[in-house]
């Protein structure tokens, strides 16, 4: 499939049947918030309020205001997610529950920086799109605190066992990589970026040359424990995201080494995680071939295949090279034959090794409208780029834009 088709298709998807399956299903005008545990047609299964999604969600719509269309709708829809997680979603020390009622009172509490890594992002964009410092005030406390939960989980009620040891985990990298990236957009100092290189040396330790990936977790000092599951695992969609963050952070920062490894990264991880015998991007796998302590490790899920698509398009776009598009079109198909809902819209998350359907649902506890519709909107702003028709020597087009 040609290049420019790939712009039809997800801009077609993303505001066609993505974003209404969401818009007229998620939102929860009576409390705030969103709901996001939603069935094949939309119904409400679980009304509890997850906050990495409430706030993955404000994100959301916020970008699509600042970057595509100012449209009251999806300042509506963002200032829903802001007010609720604003008012219901920190204890008193400042930490970001997991998930809450449906009227906002705290219901799990995760000890993980995570939630708050989200609220983070979405107080940025939200300030993107108001001007109100206030936003902004607010995101750099709480991203100093996530700086200090990193370091010492013990804050977040997390004790570090005796038998434990310290260590390096790629989930850490890409939550301090976007975040930084962010800030750096609209406030610069010098801190993020120095955040961003100290990021990007960090992924350098955790990629592994025999097999061009990045592992999941990697000792502080000292070599792996081999007998340890968790030094052996990798996590291709994980491997993906990190490697299309390097390009981004590259983007403010310049790093030869690093752009070499990204791309390598890139392309070990498709090879290395994708399933030959009935396709698509295993969930995780053991480097040695070693059984898995998680027992969804086949499984199929849509993330990891969305990341895919994204760092696919970024790769082609930035080097013109053939293998990327080459790729772009077996993962397309894989995707769009698995995990789309061409009939009601919006994706579904979860298929076995074999490519069926193991839930019906659209959202949950971790998926919302978040990923997907990130995906697809990065896409498709990278591919239209490629669709504006070259100037005709005047500094004219010879067409019209696309938009």
């Amino acid at each position: 499939m040609h290049i420019k088709k790939y712009c039809d298709i997800y801009k077609k998807d993303l505001f066609g049947k993505v974003i209404p399956f969401w818009m007229n299903h998620s939102p929860d005008y009576e409390y705030g918030g969103y709901f996001t545990c939603l069935d094949k047609d939309g119904s409400v299964y679980d009304d509890k309020k997850y906050m990495w999604l409430q706030a993955r969600e404000a994100w959301m719509f916020a970008r699509l205001y600042n970057e595509y269309e100012p449209k009251r709708e999806y300042l509506d829809l963002a200032k829903l997610g802001i007010d609720f997680i604003i008012k219901h979603g920190q204890d008193s020390k400042g930490r970001v529950y997991f998930s809450l009622t449906r009227d906002g009172r705290p219901y799990y509490y995760q000890r993980k920086p995570y939630a708050a890594v989200f609220y983070v992002l979405a107080l940025i964009e939200y300030f993107k799109l108001t001007g109100q410092q206030e936003y902004l005030d607010q995101a750099a406390g709480l991203f100093r605190n996530i700086l200090k939960w990193i370091e010492e989980p013990a804050l977040l009620d997390r004790p570090v066992m005796n038998g434990n040891i310290p260590m390096s985990n790629l989930a850490d990298i890409m939550v301090l990589s976007s975040m930084a990236i962010e800030f750096n957009c609209v406030d610069k100092q010098q801190m993020y970026v120095d955040i961003m290189k100290k990021t990007i040396d960090r992924a350098k330790r955790h990629y592994r040359e025999e097999e061009s990936i990045f592992v999941e977790n990697i000792p502080l000092h000292g070599k792996p424990i081999e007998n340890w599951p968790e030094m052996r695992w990798f996590n291709p969609g994980h491997s993906i995201e990190v490697a299309w963050f390097l390009l981004h952070m590259l983007d403010f920062i310049e790093d030869r080494e690093a752009e070499e490894i990204a791309y390598k990264a890139l392309k070990g991880s498709l090879e290395y995680g994708w399933d030959s015998e009935y396709g698509g991007l295993y969930y995780f796998l053991d480097i040695e071939n070693k059984p898995t302590l998680q027992l969804e490790s086949s499984m199929k899920l849509w993330w990891p295949h969305t990341e895919s698509l994204y760092a696919l398009v970024l790769a082609y776009t930035k080097t013109g090279d053939k293998l990327w598009l080459d790729w772009l079109n077996q993962m397309h198909v894989y995707t769009y034959s698995h995990f789309v809902d061409h009939e009601v819209g919006g994706w579904f998350g979860y298929c076995d090794r074999q490519g069926n359907l193991t839930h019906t649902c659209k959202g949950g506890n971790y998926k919302g409208f978040f990923h997907t519709p990130r995906a697809l909107w990065q896409c498709y702003s990278k591919l239209n780029v490629l669709s504006v028709p070259k100037t005709n020597g005047k500094g004219e087009n010879n067409e019209k834009q696309r938009d």
